[in-house]
């Protein structure tokens, strides 16, 4: 994305204030019913934003490309893919987005399948495809008790069952995390000496702080992006360059943050304090991340030399700022 940056983290608004439907109830034991127990390994693609999608079936079609969203919420279907396979249509939902909120309509799905892994019985937002840049999302609704791999090394994605018995596996860093909202939440971060909260989000392009990490960090502007959303929203945002964001004993250097007053901050109950979601930028530094949803566990396999880790960052983020500096698009 030229002049902008990516944040696709999606969110059911709080139906009691926003006045919206809740998603419809489904049977008791079916909602999100999960069948398929042994690992399944896919090979990935990667969008102009450096995102993973895999390829999935929709009611025993496809292959249709689907994001691994760690930030989202809900699983999503595109209007058009919906409208294509003659989903039913059910009541609308608010949805939040990094950028903004909008009421979507809701279609029911008998089956969404990655592999032998099938995910029945779900009640999905529809939103534009050229929003969120593929035919839809696997959101954390649908990873609840799954361990989701990213090997960007192999390029592919692994998910499976979290087992009782489960290890590190050669993961060199292990971070516990609180969930909220589905999330996986790392406290014990620093982001330049400044305590922060830190999320995974695999559907992000780059790094999104808050204010009040901004305003703790005092650093001097070096950019400013629009970050577009999953409604068709976008936000205006303050690009600042962090020296240094450490994770227990993991740090990572230069990280390009983009600064908003991000709806998706005050639902997750993350505004009054510094806190960031990390996106895809930098996590490609890794040779893999696990996320398991289960044992709230992230855990990283760390590249083999600082030149390794340097190679996969998309370039200086000097050079970043740059090249949004000198573009005013920024298309949706």
């Amino acid at each position: 994305m030229i002049g902008g940056a990516l944040a696709l983290t999606l969110l059911l608004a709080d139906t009691a204030a926003a006045g919206a439907a809740p998603l419809p109830a489904t049977p008791a034991g079916e909602t999100g019913q999960t069948t398929g127990e042994r690992e399944q390994t896919l090979k990935t693609a990667t969008d102009r934003d450096e995102r993973m999608t895999v390829s999935v079936a929709v009611q025993g079609k496809g292959p249709y490309h689907f994001l691994i969203d760690t930030g989202s919420q809900q699983t999503v279907v595109s209007n058009d893919l919906a409208g294509m396979l003659g989903l039913a249509l059910g009541p609308k939902v608010t949805v939040l987005g990094m950028a903004g909120a909008s009421d979507v309509a809701t279609a029911r799905v008998d089956s969404i399948a990655i592999g032998e892994r099938a995910f029945n019985d779900l009640t999905v937002p529809l939103l534009e495809a050229r929003h969120i840049g593929a035919d839809g999302i696997i959101g954390t609704d649908s990873l609840q008790g799954q361990r989701v791999t990213l090997d960007f090394e192999n390029e592919t994605i692994a998910i499976a069952p979290t087992r009782p018995s489960a290890r590190a596996g050669g993961y060199e860093i292990v971070v516990h995390a609180r969930k909220r909202l589905g999330r996986l939440i790392m406290a014990d971060a620093k982001v330049d000496g400044i305590h922060v909260d830190v999320v995974i989000d695999t559907g992000a392009s780059s790094a999104v702080g808050n204010l009040a990490l901004q305003q703790a960090m005092r650093k001097q502007v070096a950019g400013l992006v629009h970050l577009a959303g999953v409604t068709g929203d976008d936000i205006p945002a303050e690009l600042v360059i962090a020296h240094k964001l450490q994770v227990e004993k993991l740090i990572l250097t230069n990280v390009a943050i983009a600064f908003a007053d991000s709806p998706a901050f005050h639902e997750l109950g993350l505004h009054r304090r510094p806190a960031l979601f990390l996106g895809m930028r930098e996590l490609k530094v890794f040779k893999r991340i696990a996320i398991d949803f289960s044992t709230h566990k992230v855990l990283f396999d760390l590249p083999v030399t600082v030149e390794d880790a340097g190679e996969k960052r998309r370039g200086d983020p000097n050079d970043l700022v740059k090249r949004i500096a000198s573009s005013d698009a920024h298309p949706k």
